[in-house]
């Protein structure tokens, strides 16, 4: 009897532990509806089927109850995919290999349906329901032979075991966001934003480039030149003092479309592919819903983007370049407002990258599927496509919003054959001056269709340069909250501006930030809502972080005041606000101070810093805390005024601590109607 396999249904402590924690994770994992429970929950799957090894080993028995425990997690984790999954329940294989046509597999793509999902997450899970149901079986019958019941019990338990890591590297990793949502308040706008756009209305060129710093363009004094895109600003307006709304691609991305900070939306970062197949885990499938949290996968859907807006009234919308907002259902840019898109859904360092061709939420592959290892094509294939739809647009009696988002200069940087070399400076700069060189190819077809005078062009960048590039005297780069990671090249042109502009082939001083981009362009653009009855039509059921920049426009008005400070956040943190006062103000609290900052400026600029760490790599240990810069005198951030503003710090700090609390406190900035 001792090298017997018995099932053991006692109440032994441990096997009943483990049954509790299956079954409280499973009621876990349906009530906090976090992709992170469930991850948890297969965890444990993995490590009860090795305690039935072990068990099997050492004591010759299966407990029951950790076959119950097992039985619920997976129960936990299946019923959680079936009913509240974001695609069509087959897991891993829902994306399919890289190189995946959605538009080819219609059942494996987006979000199903009930049934789908119940099958696929059925055939996921069958592997090791099989084997636990066999090792129940196995245990309780009577064998003539103990011998065999011992050898099929073992292949069983290993089976299992090697099941449930496959279930992990299978499992469903897509979910419905678990936020509150918006749709109904999206329904509401967007019925009453006015289609009365037509061919008096301006068309609108948004270029955004990627990691492109201040000082990478010769307006702003770069040691190169880039003609066409000094055009912009030469030709309208450019700004000294325009900033990112975060200093990193999706969330600054983010901002543009929504007039929102990234916090709003769950997009407080890097955005990572979902389209991933057996690769270790599926690894990129789980960062986004940890990391942005509330299983967001990329911008929500129920978001108001200023292409939806730009669509409703009768615009014709194309986005064209890089996306990196989410590569699945809601997530896609054809989802989101956009009538086509061409481009890559990822950014150009991540696995899988490649172009595709996308119209109402289905796309297919542009060239190919290797496109990681040469991109040296891209810039020329972005301008065809571009140049063909903005083609197409001008003989249509319809404006057009187009979004042109250049993968450039994010490293690895690639030129193509003909500007490799050419400016003797390496790949960084010969890749601008490529982009540069397609941009005025660009601008001579819109000229030549006649539409280039009524066109908004606006030229900046997603946020400050990483490895290479330049932020002048600024001080930091990319992913900091210091002046180089988050102040960008900005220019608008409109030639056709009938004084909206202000006097062109000026400068603006007054600061501006990436969230006010979308408000401005609805007002730039006469957009209406409720029959005409509000200009300047703007979601009501929404917090807009965004103001519009018409009066900085026309006269270098001061737009950021305390009531709209300019935010720079990391993660889910505000590390500085800066805003607009006026000298006399600070005058009044400090009627001795005779400096020449508060005698040579009728405004200045505060920027105060909670807590940063500090941008040089070998004091990493030490932070900046209640660090408050004059921006109007100190660009580089170079001198702590606390000592000297110490009131003007305390209410910096106040400010900043009483925005953060009110964002924790309605984290989707949703504006509750009055009843």
């Amino acid at each position: 009897m001792k090298n017997k396999i018995t099932l053991d249904t006692g109440k032994k402590v441990f096997p009943l532990i483990v049954m509790i924690l299956g079954i409280g994770l499973m009621l876990a994992t349906w009530i906090v509806r976090l992709n992170i429970v469930a991850i948890v929950d297969v965890a444990f799957c993995c490590i009860v089927s090795a305690l039935v090894i072990l068990s099997l080993i050492i004591k010759n028995k299966v407990y029951a109850p950790m076959i119950y425990g097992y039985a619920a997690a997976s129960i936990g984790v299946v019923v959680y995919y079936v009913i509240w999954g974001a695609d069509a329940g087959f897991g891993a294989f829902s994306s399919g290999l890289a190189g995946f046509n959605s538009v080819e597999h219609p059942l494996l793509q987006g979000s199903g349906n009930f049934g789908t999902r119940l099958l696929g997450n059925i055939l996921l899970v069958l592997p090791t329901a099989v084997c636990l149901w066999g090792l129940f079986f196995i245990a309780r019958k009577t064998f003539k032979k103990d011998g065999a019941k011992k050898a099929v019990a073992a292949i069983l338990s290993i089976l299992l075991t090697g099941t449930s890591i496959f279930y992990v590297l299978t499992m469903n990793l897509r979910s419905e966001p678990n936020t509150e949502r918006m749709w109904e308040g999206q329904d509401d706008y967007l019925k009453n934003v006015d289609k009365n756009a037509s061919s008096s209305n301006p068309n609108v060129l948004v270029i955004l480039m990627d990691d492109l710093g201040y000082g990478d363009v010769s307006l702003n004094g770069a040691i190169y030149n880039t003609p066409n895109i000094d055009s912009i600003g030469e030709n309208g307006l450019n700004f000294e003092n325009f900033y990112s709304s975060y200093s990193v691609c999706s969330p600054a991305r983010f901002a543009a479309m929504t007039g929102r900070y990234p916090y709003r939306g769950f997009a407080d970062n890097v955005v990572y592919p979902t389209i991933q197949t057996l690769s270790p885990f599926a690894q990129t499938r789980i960062f986004n819903s940890i990391e942005m949290g509330g299983n967001a996968d990329g911008m929500l859907g129920d978001e108001i983007t200023v292409a939806e807006t730009f669509k409703a009234a009768g615009y014709t919308t194309g986005l064209f370049g890089k996306w990196h907002l989410g590569d699945f259902g809601e997530y896609l840019p054809t989802n989101q407002g956009f009538d086509y898109f061409y481009g890559s859904h990822h950014v150009n360092d991540m696995t899988p990258f490649y172009h595709v061709k996308e119209a109402n939420g289905e796309y297919t592959i542009a060239h190919g599927t290797d496109e990681l290892k040469d991109q040296s094509n891209a810039t020329k294939w972005i301008h065809e496509e571009i140049t063909a739809w903005v083609t197409e647009q001008a003989q249509s009696n319809q404006p057009f919003l187009a979004y042109y988002t250049s993968p450039w200069p994010h490293a690895p940087v690639f030129a193509g054959d003909d500007f490799d070399g050419i400016s003797g400076m390496g790949t960084y700069v010969d890749c601008v001056t490529e982009f540069d060189t397609y941009l005025g190819e660009l601008f001579n077809t819109m000229e030549e269709l006649g539409i280039l005078d009524d066109t908004i062009i606006v030229f900046t960048s997603d946020n400050g340069p990483a490895l290479e590039g330049s932020v002048n005297d600024l001080r930091g780069g990319k992913y900091l909250a210091y002046e180089g990671g988050q102040k960008v090249p900005f220019m608008i042109r409109w030639d056709n501006a009938n004084g909206a502009l202000g006097e062109t082939g000026t400068t603006r001083k007054q600061s501006a930030t990436l969230v006010d981009l979308y408000p401005t362009l609805v007002d730039l653009c006469g957009i209406t809502g409720k029959g005409g009855t509000v200009k300047g039509y703007m979601p009501e059921d929404r917090v807009i972080d965004g103001v519009s920049m018409t009066s900085l426009l026309q006269n270098d008005s001061v737009i950021h005041t305390k009531e709209h400070p300019i935010l720079h956040m990391k993660r889910e943190d505000i590390k500085a606000i800066q805003y607009t006062v006026t000298t006399e103000s600070v005058k009044e609290q400090y009627p001795d101070y005779n400096y020449d900052v508060l005698n040579n400026n009728e405004y200045i600029t505060f920027k105060y810093f909670d807590k940063i760490q500090n941008d040089n790599s070998a004091f990493f240990d030490k932070y900046r805390k209640n660090w408050l810069h004059i921006l109007t005198d100190d660009k580089g951030e170079n001198y702590n005024r606390t000592p000297v503003y110490p009131e003007i710090a305390d209410e910096y700090h106040e400010t900043l601590n009483n925005i953060q609390k009110d964002f924790k406190e309605n984290r989707r900035g949703i504006i509750k109607a009055e009843k």
